[in-house]
């Protein structure tokens, strides 16, 4: 019973690093896959375009940003995960 309470410790423990860890990286994600997305298309300025309105830029920065942000959530579940996996072995 001792054994089962530690483990469940270290799960907790892994559990929560996992999870500033996932909160820093989206949080860094959200500050520089913008400036990616300005360096790789060096012609189009993406703010000025929407703020005249171009929908089409706007719906297009949304889409790459969410699917960055998308990307790197899998990525961090998949630690977590493996974290929590790794501890109940």
């Amino acid at each position: 019973m001792h054994q089962a309470a530690i483990d469940i410790g270290w799960l907790v423990v892994f559990t929560f690093s996992g999870a500033l860890t996932g909160i820093i990286l989206v949080m860094c994600a959200l500050a520089f896959l913008p400036r990616i997305i300005d360096k790789l298309t060096p012609n189009i300025d993406e703010e000025k375009e929407i703020v005249r309105g171009n929908q089409a830029v706007a719906e297009y920065f949304g889409r790459v940003v969410a699917a960055g942000i998308i990307g790197i959530s899998l990525i961090i579940a998949a630690a977590v995960l493996g974290g929590i996996i790794a501890c109940l072995m």
